[in-house]
């Protein structure tokens, strides 16, 4: 039967042979979920007190979560990401950052922008009290 193979098959075969199994480092790929290289750090959301908001600016583009803060509480009002910054899970990091604040300074936070309280059905492992409403 081995005669029967043209000799350009049995060159093929006998690559395919020297190749496999594969020796080289997995590539970064979907399949392998292996990062090549440094990860990427994450920006670290300031508390801009003046404007009543937690900002992250990224690429001079500046993304940011409004909040009103009373003696009791903070308010999580609106969450805006620029678009060319989405996908980026900005908004993750700027409702991170509230909710750690709200907690350090014993405040009860109170979501009423849509995206805080997605991120809080999401992420169900934060242990401080919340409100889903204006108090």
């Amino acid at each position: 039967m081995d005669e029967d193979r043209s000799a350009s098959d049995r060159k093929l075969d006998e690559t395919l042979e020297e190749t496999f199994p594969a020796s080289d480092a997995p590539a970064n790929t979907v399949e392998t979920g292996i990062r090549v290289g440094p990860v990427p750090q994450s920006p670290i959301a300031t508390d801009n007190r003046a404007a009543g908001r937690f900002e992250l600016v990224v690429d001079g583009l500046t993304a940011f979560l409004t909040y009103e803060r009373t003696p009791k509480s903070l308010v999580l009002v609106h969450t805006e990401v620029p678009s060319a910054l989405r996908g980026r899970h900005l908004a993750d990091a700027l409702a991170t950052a509230a909710i750690d604040a709200a907690d350090a300074e014993g405040l009860r936070f109170v979501a009423v922008c849509p995206f805080v309280k997605a991120f809080l059905r999401k992420h169900s492992h934060h242990d401080t009290p919340s409100e889903t409403d204006r108090p």
